[in-house]
């Protein structure tokens, strides 16, 4: 009965995109660039505050008539 679990399994998949990116290693830094162009970007607090002040609450029922 083994207690753990078999570490030196990799699948197919795993193997194939480690071999990927070894024969092109380019794609990695361009996998971090295009993060960089959405993601990794400075948050700038004050406008979150400003935003978070300027909404409006709504109300419990929205489809209720006034």
């Amino acid at each position: 009965m083994a207690l753990f679990k078999d570490t030196t399994y990799v699948s197919e998949t795993t193997q194939f995109l480690r071999d990927f990116l070894e024969k092109n290693p380019d794609v990695a830094k361009g996998q971090i660039e295009g993060r960089a162009l959405l993601w990794d970007k400075q948050v700038d607090r004050s406008f979150e505050t400003a935003a978070e002040a300027a909404s409006v609450k709504q109300k419990a029922y929205v489809y209720q008539p006034e």
